[in-house]
C-alpha cells in the first residue's frame, strides 16, 4: 500500500462516520416535525440534492486546487452544517440544511481522485477496496454511536448530542486533513482552467463501457439509497424499533460491507474481473429485497441488510475502479465528480417516490427496488461483453 493512503482511508473513516450517524434518527428526527414517509424520504434527498453539485464542483477542484486543499475546506464547513441541522426550527429549514451540507460533503469523488492518483490502474480495484473498507467501517461505528446518545422520546432535544458529535467527527477529518494529507500530484492551479462540466459527460457519452457503467451505478445507488430511506420507517413498523435499535442493525448492515471490502472483492476480482463482481453484487442486491419482506423476522431483517450492503460493496466499488482504469489521469477528477453526481441524483429521485411507495404499501419499495436492480443486472451483462470482445480483440 502506498504511504500516502492510509492517511485519506483514516479522512473518510472519520467522515463517513459523522455522516453515517444521522442516518439512523432521520426517520425519527422527521417525526418531530410531524413529517410524513414522503417529507422523511426528502430528508434523506436533500442531502444528495446538495451532492449533485458538490460532486461536479469539487471533483474537478480537486484537480487544479489539489485534493488535501479541497478536503480540509469542504470538511470544516460539513462539520458547521451539522451543527445547524440540529437546532434546525422546522421541517423545511432542515431540509435546506441538508443540502448545504450535501453540498460541502460532496468529496467522494475527490477521494476516489487521489486514489487513482496513488495506484496504478492494475492495482486500482484493490486499492478501492481499502478505500470501501474504510466507508464501511465508518457506515458501521457512525450508526451505532448516533443511536447510543439519541434519547427515547421524539423531541428535538433527545437528538442534540449524535448530530453535534457527527460534527465534530467532520471538523476532527478536516484538522487531519489540514495537518496529515499530502498531495500525490501537483495541483495544476490556476493557470490551467478548470475541465468543462460538458467535457466530462461528452467523454463518457463517447465510450460505450463507461456509458454503461453510469447507469448501473446510477439505478443500483437510488434503489440501495432508497432502501436506506424506508429501512427506519419499515423496521418501526414491522418491529417496533427505535432509533437505538437501528443503530445497532446499522452495525451489523456496516460489517456486511466491511466484509466485502476486506475478504470478498480482492480475490474475486483476481479470478472474475470487475465486471463479473458487479453482477455477483447485483444479484446479493436483489436476493436481498426480494427476501426482505418474505421473511420478515428481525434477526433476518439485519442479516438482510448485511447482505444488501455487501452486494452494494462489492458492485459499485468494483463499478468505479472499473471506470477509473479506463479514464485517463487528466480526466479523473471530473469523470468522477460527474459519476458521483450522477449517483447523487438517483439518490435525489428515487427516495422520495419509495416513500410515496411505502405509504400505498411497506412492502412495495422492496420490489420496486428489486426490479431497478435487475435492470442494473442487464446492463452488467452488456459490460461483461463489451470487454470480452475488446480482450478478445486484443489477443
Amino acid at each position: 500500500m502506498d504511504k500516502r493512503l492510509p492517511p485519506l482511508l483514516v479522512a473518510v473513516f472519520i467522515n463517513i462516520a459523522g455522516f453515517s450517524l444521522i442516518l439512523p434518527l432521520l426517520p425519527f428526527y422527521g417525526q418531530v416535525f410531524s413529517a410524513s414517509s414522503f417529507e422523511i424520504a426528502l430528508l434523506f434527498a436533500a442531502y444528495s440534492f446538495g451532492n449533485v453539485f458538490g460532486e461536479i464542483h469539487w471533483g474537478r477542484q480537486s484537480d487544479s486546487w489539489g485534493r488535501r486543499k479541497v478536503f480540509y475546506i469542504t470538511t470544516f464547513i460539513a462539520g458547521l452544517t451539522y451543527i445547524a441541522f440540529a437546532f434546525a426550527p422546522n421541517l423545511w429549514a432542515a431540509i435546506a440544511i441538508r443540502i448545504v451540507s450535501g453540498f460541502f460533503s460532496g468529496t467522494l469523488s475527490v477521494a476516489q481522485g487521489f486514489i487513482a492518483d496513488v495506484s496504478p490502474p492494475e492495482r486500482r480495484a484493490k486499492t478501492m477496496g481499502y478505500f470501501g473498507a474504510a466507508f464501511s467501517l465508518g457506515f458501521a461505528f457512525g450508526p451505532v454511536l448516533g443511536g447510543l446518545f439519541a434519547g427515547e422520546e421524539v423531541a428535538a432535544h433527545s437528538f442534540y448530542a449524535p448530530i453535534l458529535i457527527a460534527g465534530a467527527l467532520s471538523i476532527m477529518a478536516s484538522i487531519w486533513c489540514f495537518i496529515v494529507l499530502r498531495d500525490a500530484v501537483e495541483p495544476s492551479g490556476k493557470g490551467r482552467p478548470l475541465p468543462k462540466y460538458s467535457e466530462a459527460f461528452a467523454f463518457v457519452s463517447s465510450e460505450p463501457l463507461l456509458s454503461r457503467l453510469f447507469v448501473i451505478s446510477f439505478f443500483g445507488i437510488a434503489a440501495f439509497a432508497s432502501m436506506e430511506a424506508i429501512y427506519g420507517l419499515w423496521s418501526e413498523a414491522n418491529f417496533g424499533w427505535s432509533a437505538k435499535d437501528l443503530g445497532w442493525a446499522f452495525l451489523a448492515i456496516g460489517g456486511g460491507g466491511l466484509f466485502a471490502q476486506l475478504v470478498l472483492i480482492g480475490p474475486l476480482v483476481a479470478r472474475f474481473g470487475e465486471a463479473r463482481v458487479i453482477l455477483i453484487g447485483l444479484a446479493c442486491l436483489v436476493l436481498a429485497m426480494l427476501l426482505q419482506p418474505i421473511i420478515r423476522t428481525p434477526f433476518t431483517g439485519v442479516a438482510l441488510m448485511g447482505l444488501l450492503m455487501t452486494g452494494h460493496s462489492l458492485a459499485f466499488p468494483s463499478a468505479g475502479a472499473l471506470l477509473s482504469r479506463n479514464t485517463p489521469p487528466e480526466r479523473q477528477g471530473s469523470t468522477m465528480g460527474l459519476l458521483m453526481a450522477s449517483n447523487a441524483i438517483g439518490r435525489i429521485i428515487a427516495p422520495p417516490a419509495f416513500g410515496a411507495l411505502f405509504a400505498l404499501g411497506m412492502d412495495l419499495p422492496w420490489y420496486a427496488g428489486a426490479a431497478m436492480i435487475a435492470l442494473a443486472a442487464v446492463i452488467a451483462l452488456q459490460a461483461v461483453r463489451l470487454l470480452d470482445a475488446k480482450r478478445a480483440a486484443a489477443a
